[in-house]
């Protein structure tokens, strides 16, 4: 590998079984058992899942009847999102005291760019240890780590020893750990990806690496040059400290399967005002509204709608979302609803940039 950028010391911190491990810290009595933090087994999903849940094969998004079928003691917990919240900012505290070059990815994991950081310390893997210790010490939860020379690597590098556990990656490592990792745990690589590059005959790194750019592109768009060049070790993303959000959206889950349009439109109403006020918090307006259906049988259905001007504003919100739901006939009762908002007045046109090479300095101290 040969490099044209300097070499990064990124550390990707993600919490373990967040939502639920501060249900436990918070109620000792759920400890030992399989906890589910979400809606009950009758109409929830499950939003977060404990590793004794996930033993029975309980995980996030799965419905609550299909968690309590597959673990009848299954312990369902409303969820506290102003808790996680609280628990996330002392989290983060202890992230900004190494360095200021923190990217939130969600409450329970970020990235930290540590090559150049507050404690002097030229150690990557002795940080990460430091920063989970301080963690369970302070806080009382467990983190895993993933350490290596850019984003991607770390991310996929912090679920191997999960729970409560760290992999580095060095520099020298990198190109024999892309070569040897299974398909299904690149990032960015969903199940239905994955079920794709199966039938080519893509099952590790090395499957991939084999094709070329012009045969992935060909196959999989604009995906393909990812593909191609993070199994090569490229990816040159930098830590951002303050991420631009590509979409606002608000969404309601009832407790009744909904089949009246009616009474859709006035659910309608009260999530258009919430995505406005989110909107107005954050000075942000967009073009592209997107209507989200979820039906009684999980089906999910999306209509959207790009306007020739920037909207923040409820009302127009409200009447795109619902010529939206009269655009076509609905397939069931409705569970869900949601509108969100996309095209943002913060988004900026990139700039096309030269095809980087990249190459690894092997004396680079991890």
């Amino acid at each position: 590998m040969e490099t044209d950028f300097p070499l990064r010391k990124i550390i990707h911190v993600d919490m373990d079984a967040f939502y639920a491990s501060v249900e436990e810290l918070d109620n000792p009595d759920l400890k030992g058992k399989a906890v589910a933090v979400g809606g009950s087994e009758i109409r929830g999903v499950v939003s977060a899942a404990n590793y004794e849940a996930r033993k029975f094969g309980v995980y996030s998004a799965m419905s609550g009847v299909l968690a309590k079928k597959k673990c009848p003691h299954l312990v369902f917990v409303r969820p506290r999102f102003d808790r996680y919240k609280e628990i996330s900012k002392k989290i983060r505290a202890i992230f900004f005291e190494y360095t200021d070059l923190v990217e939130p990815l969600s409450l329970d994991e970020a990235y930290l760019d540590v090559t150049t950081n507050k404690k002097g310390n030229p150690s990557a893997t002795l940080i990460a240890q430091e920063i989970r210790q301080r963690i369970f010490d302070e806080v009382g939860l467990a983190a895993s780590a993933g350490i290596s020379i850019n984003k991607f690597i770390a991310k996929v590098a912090s679920d191997f020893n999960k729970p409560n556990g760290q992999k580095t990656v060095n520099p020298e490592e990198v190109l024999s750990f892309l070569e040897d990792l299974e398909i299904r745990k690149f990032y960015g690589v969903g199940k239905v990806t994955a079920e794709k590059m199966y039938r080519l005959g893509i099952f590790t790194g090395k499957d991939l690496k084999a094709k070329s750019l012009e045969y992935l592109e060909d196959i999989f768009g604009k995906s393909g040059a990812y593909y191609y060049h993070v199994v090569r070790g490229v990816h040159n993303s930098a830590v951002k400290s303050h991420r631009t959000p590509k979409s606002v959206g608000a969404e309601r889950t009832f407790s009744e399967n909904l089949s009246s349009e009616i009474f859709m439109l006035e659910r309608l109403e009260h999530i258009a005002e919430e995505l406005e006020r989110r909107l107005k918090k954050s000075k942000l307006a967009g073009k592209t509204i997107t209507l989200k259906i979820k039906y009684s049988d999980f089906t999910l259905n999306t209509r959207s709608k790009t306007l020739p001007y920037f909207v923040a504003d409820k009302a127009l919100i409200f009447e795109t979302a619902k010529g939206l739901l009269y655009q076509e006939k609905l397939q069931n009762s409705v569970r869900l609803l949601g509108i969100s908002l996309a095209n943002l007045n913060t988004e900026k046109k990139k700039t096309p940039t030269k095809e980087e090479s990249v190459s690894v300095q092997l004396k680079f101290d991890f």
